[in-house]
């Protein structure tokens, strides 16, 4: 095996245990910090907090369900049972056992001296439903948990120390979600340019930058305005909802798992950009950028009108120019990506990922995830370009 393909292969395999790691460090510290609230008699806000993550959880666990039952039956036929796999999923275990199938998969590919063909492409198979997962985990427990126990923390006007662990996992699960899902884009392009580290930390900041000043948006609108948090949300995300429907999404196996991938998509586009459709990205993303700022702005407006300061005691008028200046910042290094570092033009084949990066028969005949790779196609928008025509009989798996 060559060294390059033998260090990337461990790198994935390192990011894949550190990966479940911060899943289970955040899992912990969010019902360490359940249990706290128990036991000083806040009921509400351990309700809460276990509502995002069954929430959360229920999703992950149909999402994986679905996605095993539309892929090819003799694809995963090496490892558990219909029934053991049903078991798993209704126990809220799929999520980890997909984890784990990830890491022995890759481990058996790094431990091979001439890694099969299909092995490879089978490790990246499973890694990719792994970083989707991952990305909806973040955004329908991790984000809107960051979200509450900051609007806690600014309300009381103090921060417990299980608090701070939970600002702090959850900030650490948010960026490697974000990491994450830019590796496995990369990762299922047909053709693969060369995504250097700076393309990588552009990408990863300027999605941290924008998605904060939103989270301290909504904190503090939850601080002062409590009982309308709710009524924000819901009458947000139903209009986000219906543009994800306008746009036509075809990601699931059947119209009704695609609601439910409308439903999550509408939950991230609440707090930060998705592409799901192809075409005129940057129409949409424009368009979803100036919603998410006017909805901001009006809640500034709100606030400043209403009192400003917040019950904790704390100058409102201190955080706002933080949130604004991770704004700018964020829209800037956004700007400079798409312009300067985002692979939209004709790319050259490489084979250092792990995958065949050529459409020859033979590619055809490993798995791929169409899934995911109908999403890097949006993302790189002219990846569609550079792909070979249809082969007859293709489908989400294998030939």
């Amino acid at each position: 095996m060559p060294c390059s393909l033998r260090a990337i292969l461990l790198r994935d395999l390192i990011l894949g245990v550190l990966g479940i790691s911060a899943f289970l460090l955040h899992l912990g510290s969010a019902l360490w910090a359940v249990s706290q609230y128990v036991l000083s008699g806040r009921y509400l806000w351990a309700a809460l907090v276990l509502s995002l993550l069954g929430v959360a959880s229920v999703a992950l666990q149909v999402f994986s369900w679905v996605w095993l039952r539309a892929d090819p039956a003799d694809l995963h036929s090496s490892h558990l049972s219909a029934r053991c796999l049903a078991l798993l999923h209704l126990l809220q275990l799929g999520y980890l056992y997909r984890c784990m199938q990830g890491l022995q998969q890759g481990l058996l590919v790094w431990q091979q001296e001439t890694p099969a063909p299909f092995d490879l492409a089978y490790a990246d198979f499973l890694s990719l439903d792994i970083s989707m997962l991952r990305l909806f985990e973040t955004f329908l427990e991790k984000t809107p948990q960051l979200t509450l126990v900051l609007a806690i923390v600014l309300q009381s006007g103090q921060a417990e120390y299980y608090q701070w662990v939970g600002i702090c996992t959850s900030f650490m699960g948010i960026s490697w979600a974000l990491l994450d899902y830019h590796r496995a884009l990369r990762t299922c392009l047909p053709s693969k340019p060369v995504l250097g580290l700076g393309s990588s930390v552009v990408y990863f900041l300027w999605n941290l930058l924008l998605l904060w000043p939103r989270v301290l948006a909504v904190a503090l609108f939850s601080a002062l305005f409590p009982r309308y948090v709710a009524l924000h949300f819901v009458g947000l995300w139903l209009v986000l909802l219906f543009w994800v429907w306008c746009q036509g999404t075809d990601f699931m196996p059947d119209p009704r798992s695609e609601w439910l991938y409308r439903a999550t998509v509408a939950t991230v586009l609440y707090f930060s950009w998705f592409n799901v459709a192809e075409g005129h990205t940057r129409g949409r993303a424009t368009i979803h950028l100036v919603f998410l700022l006017s909805d901001s702005v009006l809640m500034v407006v709100t606030w400043v009108t209403q009192s400003t300061w917040l019950p904790s005691g704390i100058l409102l008028q201190m955080l706002l120019p933080v949130g604004g200046t991770s704004f700018l910042l964020g829209l800037v290094l956004r700007l400079v990506y798409y312009r300067w570092l985002h692979p939209s033009y004709p790319w050259k084949p490489d084979q250092v990922d792990g995958t065949t990066a050529f459409r020859s028969l033979e590619y055809h005949q490993l798995p791929q995830n169409r899934r995911m790779d109908h999403l890097a196609q949006n993302f790189f928008s002219k990846a569609r370009d550079e792909a070979a025509l249809p082969w007859p009989g293709e489908a989400n798996g294998v030939l």
